[in-house]
């Protein structure tokens, strides 16, 4: 369906009459409610005259009561001021006081750049990583593909080259590795501090 003159007149005279877009629809045919209300939009018909419409020249069935009175105009109400947008990191403090500083939110970490400092190998205990030794070289060395739910998801090596891999042996239930490198990956917080020291 294309918009001719002849279609755009009647819609703008139907428009200008106060006839709905369904009905406007419904009598050019082969067009829908909203192309119609899409073609008012763009032909800028969108503001109607309340006193120029069909339905205003009509009678009423019932005529207004006469004790209605007429509503008195609300003033609108005054907008409270509101203080300067603050850092997220920042709270209000206490009048006098300097602000207090908030809990850092969990940092997310875009994809290509450099993950935080990792645990170095002097934080994980001696005997620790000699079982890892000895456990990486009894690895399966899965891709990411081969991996299930029952296999160690331990990373070894660089993931850009291609020497990288994952453990593979059976993991502990419940986790996502074997015991090996459960043992490294879950440390308890009193050990993790004594050797810090």
């Amino acid at each position: 369906m294309s918009w001719t003159d002849e279609r755009v007149e009647l819609l703008k005279k139907m428009w200008g009459e106060g006839q709905s877009a369904s009905q406007i629809a419904k009598e050019l045919g082969g067009v829908t409610r909203n192309a119609v209300i899409g073609k008012v939009h763009r032909l800028g018909l969108s503001n109607r005259n309340s006193g120029g419409s069909a339905k205003a020249a009509e009678p009423k069935e019932k005529p207004a009561p006469a004790a209605a009175a007429p509503k008195p105009e609300q003033k609108p109400k005054p907008q409270p001021k509101t203080e300067p947008a603050r850092p997220a990191s920042v709270a209000p403090a206490a009048s006098g006081d300097a602000p207090r500083t908030l809990p850092a939110r969990k940092q997310i970490i875009p994809a290509g750049q450099p993950l935080p400092p990792q645990p170095s190998a002097n934080e994980i205990s001696p005997e620790a990583l000699a079982k890892v030794n000895e456990v990486e070289k009894k690895a399966k060395k899965l891709s990411l593909m081969d991996l299930t739910e029952r296999t160690c998801k331990w990373p070894v090596g660089d993931p850009a080259t291609e020497e990288f891999w994952f453990c593979g042996l059976p993991s502990q239930q419940g986790k996502p590795y074997c015991e090996a490198h459960v043992g490294v990956a879950f440390q308890p917080m009193s050990s993790r501090r004594d050797r810090r020291r």
